[in-house]
């Protein structure tokens, strides 16, 4: 299976959703994985969540039917920021 990676971001003054602002496949994948490790940014693989986001245009914001998906992807920052 060809590696899959998605990045979102989400300002909470400016933006009713997070948006996706990155996503690919193979070696665009392998570099957004990069980058996010380049900036110690957390990476969650959901491969269901991950097809999911795939189907979103960049640079628009996630579908309310992804909203708990996504929800639970930023508990999953939170907690992982807050330990260290």
């Amino acid at each position: 299976m060809r590696q899959k990676a998605a990045a979102l971001r989400y300002d909470k003054d400016k933006e009713n959703a997070p948006r996706v602002v990155a996503k690919g496949e193979g070696h665009t994948a392998e570099n957004i994985i990069k980058i996010a490790e380049l900036h110690n940014l957390p990476i969650k693989k959901d491969e269901d969540l991950m097809e999911l986001l795939s189907k979103v245009e960049l640079d628009k914001e996630v579908p309310e039917a992804l909203y708990r998906a996504v929800a639970e992807v930023f508990s999953f920052i939170y907690k992982t920021t807050n330990k260290k």
